[in-house]
């Protein structure tokens, strides 16, 4: 079976820095985009970056454009975002999902519709 797990989150001060990891196992993780997403409470899921399964393509989110980083290693079946500059607002649960395709159009990359299998999440909290 598919399993995947997020790490990394915790607490930290605004400007702060945050590295999330996401393992997945039971697929051929090399073959499908990845993303993270993130649910603040109270308000909606919300796609933040995703990534091709080569790494080639990525797209992020106007709000985290420029402070995050998203990255993979095929050869770990891992995921990454880095986030730099953190922000109350960034503030959130988030998650890791793998999608069925391998290559994911920038309306894909944001909606959950096209990711299958997601983690339990990993909680990020930026304190002012």
């Amino acid at each position: 079976q598919v399993k995947v797990v997020e790490s990394g989150g915790g607490l930290v001060q605004a400007g702060g820095s945050l590295r999330l990891s996401c393992t997945v196992s039971g697929l051929m993780f090399e073959n499908y985009a990845t993303g993270w997403f993130r649910q603040a409470p109270g308000k909606e899921r919300e796609g933040v970056s995703c990534i091709n399964w080569n790494g080639a393509g990525k797209y992020y989110a106007d709000s985290v454009k420029g402070r995050f980083t998203i990255s993979r290693d095929n050869r770990k079946n891992t995921l990454y975002l880095e986030m730099n500059s953190l922000k109350p607002e960034d503030t959130a649960m988030y998650y890791c999902a793998t999608s069925w395709k391998s290559l994911l159009s920038l309306a894909e990359c944001f909606s959950a519709a096209d990711f299958g299998t997601w983690g339990q999440g990993t909680q990020v909290t930026v304190s002012s």
